[in-house]
């Protein structure tokens, strides 16, 4: 998992759009905690996208499987056998 809570802070140097920065500040905004949490928050979505796409083959196998199986434990389910848990006991 991503935990990028109390990690030390770096310092670094971006390069901004200048109008955007100075509205910004106008604003009153902090502008290294909004970046950092906005690429926080990047670097969470692509690490899970990537995640997706290499276990893609596991994930449709295990559908696949419980498409033609049922759930493991489906048959013990009497509130979902309406939506075909549990068909092949």
């Amino acid at each position: 998992m991503l935990h990028f809570e109390n990690a030390p802070k770096k310092a670094t140097n971006l390069s901004l759009n200048s109008k955007v920065l100075e509205a910004a500040r106008e604003l009153g905004m902090n502008v290294s905690q909004t970046v950092d949490n906005l690429l926080a928050e990047e670097v969470k979505r692509r690490y899970w996208e990537k995640w997706a796409a290499d276990n893609q083959d596991g994930m449709d196998a295990h559908n696949r499987r419980v498409a033609e199986e049922g759930l493991p434990l489906g048959r013990y389910r009497s509130f979902a056998r309406s939506l075909g848990d549990g068909k092949k006991s």
